[in-house]
């Protein structure tokens, strides 16, 4: 992949009061993209192997994709304007006709929901990758307590004597 790109990874999913937060980074830096409570789950169920009883809507692109033998080559975050979030999904086709690249345009939550699913890489555009603000301190933070309120739960009770 050029220059241009940075591979980052889905980091975390918290719920917000509006939404969800993604996490998305790298060793280098981890910033977010608020999304919807629906895609925030959508993400969340992807990322911990959860079967749904029926098809959401994700699950159907995916199908209909395969079904057309298009395969998701990657997902590109290829721009941001006041906090607001674009991203790019890349597919190619190969059937009698030929070889054909399509890239469509998305909303990131989606395109990393789908990109998830087919696992296939997830890339943010580097003049996007610079210009946000590095959230690792705080994704530490919260997953440690996090751990924290998960340990206090299941604590031993007893006490020394």
């Amino acid at each position: 992949m050029q220059k241009d790109v940075v591979q980052v990874s889905v980091k975390g999913v918290m719920p917000t009061a509006n939404g969800c937060a993604v996490f998305l980074g790298n060793d280098e830096k981890t910033f977010v993209i608020y999304v919807d409570h629906s895609v925030g789950n959508a993400i969340q169920m992807t990322l911990n192997g959860i079967k749904k009883d029926r098809p959401l809507t994700h699950d159907l692109i995916g199908h209909i994709l395969l079904g057309l033998g298009a395969n998701l080559e990657h997902i590109v975050v290829n721009d941001m304007n006041e906090g607001t979030y674009f991203a790019r999904i890349l597919l190619r086709m190969e059937n009698e006709l030929g070889k054909k690249i399509i890239e469509l345009d998305s909303r990131p939550s989606d395109s990393i929901v789908l990109a998830l699913q087919q696992k296939r890489p997830i890339y943010v555009a580097r003049k996007v990758y610079d210009a946000v603000e590095d959230m690792t301190e705080i994704l530490e933070r919260v997953l440690k307590q996090q751990a924290s309120e998960g340990e206090g739960e299941s604590g031993d009770d007893s006490t020394d004597k």
